[in-house]
């Protein structure tokens, strides 16, 4: 049973590595959306769903003919999988070829074909990952027959610890090798499950005939349906929560992967931690007391006090107090529905299994997609929870009138009394700013708030972007530099507006795509002509992610400009940064188009590895410390950029441009802003020599998102001994 705990334990962390890594190179090549998010993880659980219930469904049929140690099965499963690891990168690029040779121009098609070749690509292969559990359970039953009533929550604890490791560990490894070198780790301890398991198969194979032969276990399931019910119901709940949890979090966060790595960390933690007790409790127990599913909805209220900004606590804190009772109550229930339903029998246990991914996949549309657009993260919080606590509290007062029991009924109507103070003391994060707007989509929340030159635009409670200058010297540098009329502009990334005003400031046609829906609405509260701005027939805003969109439309453009959201670390930013993206931008870009270039002040490897790519895809690159000398403005292009002074880059601007540029300063004269910028310059080898050895940044090596053992454990010197 030992060699079983060790098996599931690292086919667990290669499962959670396969899901990151997959989910990434998904949105490299389809474009970074929440509705290709939730495609590729829907995909993920279809494929475990589909697989568990397939593969019960087999053994049920099949079991007499199956001679042979059911471990052989287990290690082709695993061989499977770690297959899966090095043709899964192949096939989403050949994915990403075919459309673009199809030509699908709208959104909706775009995202049918996506969906369709992502369903091909990844639902197989997780089918692999699910049937590993009913096989699992199969070899159990015929080895260890005492222990097969409880092998699902055996398996399943040691499935969950993997992946508490996994939901760290593989962040390191992308790091250090990549996204590709990481999967092929993955990939080895995939084989090494497999050369094991047959291994294993061989010198028990005697054992197994002896026990194939043995009565079969029981498979009364007590509770019926109602289990099943109740299997669908925590799954859907779970997942839909971990939508609410990031948005709720986030501000606290920030928008790093090893933020979001940390939350799911917690997650299955606190998630391993209650399988744990649930394995301790079951060997002595038969019933949990009705009292768990009250205490599932109080917990699941709990994120509504511990992500509450009125009330000082610290972020570690609000995290792990937030999300971990409700996380250890999943961990206990859900393996003792599934063992109480499936009695050890492989079938009865992949259909259960199955049934709780189904309502895992459900969760996050339900959540993302209706609920949270309609109405906000606390009342989202309250629909999951309040079910639970209803027919908890039924049960108690049901349970307890038969048995004469009736202890638990005050402890019950305490539950229900503090779930009540919380909705009615805890406020949403909005709240605590002073003036303010709010806007909710299935991407995100925006929140724009403050007056003047302090106004702020917020995304799930992070900064992105305030009123400055820098936004407008993005349009007007690269505009000015051009050697004739434009005739068309193309930003990526909307924020405040700030940018796509201005090139709307030189009256030609112009193209903002922004990825979140509710950001382009804001633009009024920022600038109150901005609605004039956007009825003009030159304005056309698509919301999209603008990577996808460059890669889909067959417009060229003299100027593109770029300002990815801060920090320089955001998850998925390097997708915008990478030589991959820059391919795509030179063509469309007319053949003396320029390209601006934001970069966010960074660390070293950050400023080398961007300026490397950006000089192994541009022959004419220029660098500029913008005003106030807080970041960068790269100015790029395949056609010799001219070496203009302050004077003639204003003599190419129209009068509206120059209004617009010395709108808000600081110089007194537009001869003098340009100066302000021109007269900072430096060289892209400056840039590349604070870390020389810092490769080009790429989709594969994501160098500004993952730094974590760059900056806290090693020295820079050891660092370009790695590379």
């Amino acid at each position: 049973m030992r060699w079983f705990f060790v098996f599931f334990f690292v086919s667990g962390f290669c499962s959670i590595l396969y899901e990151i890594i997959w989910l990434r190179l998904a949105m490299s090549q389809f474009g970074v959306t929440s509705a290709l998010v939730s495609i590729v993880l829907s995909m993920f659980m279809a494929g475990l769903g589909l697989g568990s219930w397939a593969s019960g469904a087999l053994i049920r049929k099949h079991e007499t003919r199956i001679q042979f140690p059911a471990l052989r099965l287990y290690a082709l499963t695993e061989l499977l999988i770690g297959v899966s690891a090095i043709v899964v990168p192949y096939e989403l690029h050949w994915g990403r070829t075919l459309l673009e040779s199809t030509s699908l121009s709208s959104s909706s098609s775009y995202y049918l074909a996506s969906a369709a070749w992502i369903a091909l690509t990844v639902v197989p292969w997780c089918a692999c990952m699910g049937a590993t559990i009913p096989v699992a359970m199969l070899a159990i039953r015929r080895s260890f027959i005492d222990e097969s009533q409880r092998s699902f929550s055996f398996l399943y604890l040691a499935n969950v610890l993997g992946a508490v490791v996994g939901a760290m560990l593989p962040l390191l490894l992308i790091e250090l090798y990549g996204f590709r070198g990481t999967l092929k780790i993955g990939a080895l301890l995939n084989f090494a499950l497999a050369a094991g398991a047959l291994v294993l198969s061989s010198q028990k194979a005697e054992q197994v005939n002896r026990a194939s032969n043995a009565p079969a276990v029981s498979t009364k399931r007590a509770g019926g349906w109602t289990l099943l019910v109740l299997l669908f119901a925590t799954g859907l709940t779970s997942m839909g929560l971990e939508v609410v949890w990031i948005r709720q979090f986030t501000p606290y966060l920030g928008t790093v992967v090893y933020a979001f790595a940390t939350v799911l960390a917690v997650y299955l933690g606190a998630t391993f931690v209650g399988s744990r007790i649930y394995r301790q409790w079951s060997r002595t127990h038969q019933n949990e007391g009705r009292l768990v599913w009250v205490f599932l909805g109080l917990s699941a209220l709990l994120p509504l006090f511990f992500a509450d900004p009125q009330f000082d606590i610290g972020k570690g804190f609000r995290l792990f107090f937030g999300l971990a009772p409700f996380s250890a109550l999943l961990g206990f229930v859900t393996p003792m529905l599934v063992d109480r339903w499936s009695g050890g029998d492989p079938d009865h246990a992949g259909r259960a299994y199955a049934v709780n991914v189904v309502g895992c996949i459900l969760g996050p549309l339900i959540a993302g997609f209706l609920l949270l657009p309609l109405i906000g993260e606390r009342l989202v919080l309250i629909v999951f929870s309040l079910p639970w606590i209803a027919v908890g509290i039924y049960w108690v007062f049901m349970t307890t009138a038969m048995s004469g029991k009736k202890w638990d009924r005050p402890l019950a109507a305490g539950v229900a009394l503090v779930s009540l103070l919380l909705v009615v003391v805890t406020k949403p994060y909005e709240a605590h700013f002073g003036h303010h707007e709010v806007l909710r989509d299935n991407t995100a929340t925006i929140i724009a708030t403050g007056e003047g030159m302090k106004k702020l635009l917020l995304v799930n409670g992070v900064g992105i972007t305030f009123l400055t200058p820098i936004t407008k010297m993005m349009a007007h540098m690269p505009l000015a530099f051009l050697e004739h009329p434009p005739k068309n502009a193309l930003v990526v990334c909307f924020g405040m507006g700030t940018t796509y005003r201005s090139l709307m400031s030189w009256n030609i046609p112009t193209t903002a795509v922004e990825l979140v829906p509710s950001v382009p609405k804001m633009f009024w509260y920022y600038h109150p002509d901005g609605p004039e701005v956007m009825k003009s027939p030159l304005s056309n805003v698509v919301i999209d992610d603008g990577r996808r969109y460059l890669e889909r439309t067959s417009q060229q453009y003299d100027v593109i400009t770029i300002d990815p959201p801060p920090p320089v670390e955001a998850a998925g930013s390097s997708l915008l940064y990478s030589k991959e993206f820059y391919t795509t931008i030179k063509q469309r870009l007319r053949p003396d188009g320029v390209l601006q270039q934001w970069l966010p002040t960074g660390d070293p490897v950050v400023h080398a590895s961007v300026a490397r790519a950006l000089k192994e895809s541009f022959p004419y690159v220029r660098v500029y410390h913008s005003i106030g000398g807080w970041g960068y403005h790269f100015i790029a292009s395949t056609h010799p950029v001219p070496d203009w002074t302050p004077e003639q880059l204003v003599q190419h601007m129209p009068a509206s441009a120059v209004k617009d540029m010395m709108e808000w300063g600081p110089e007194s004269t537009p001869e003098k802003q340009f100066a302000n910028v021109l007269g900072r310059g430096l060289t892209l080898d400056e840039m590349i020599a604070e870390q020389p050895k810092a490769p080009a940044l790429q989709d594969d090596r994501p160098e500004n998102e993952y730094y974590i053992i760059r900056r806290k454990w090693l020295k820079p010197r050891q660092w370009a001994w790695l590379w």
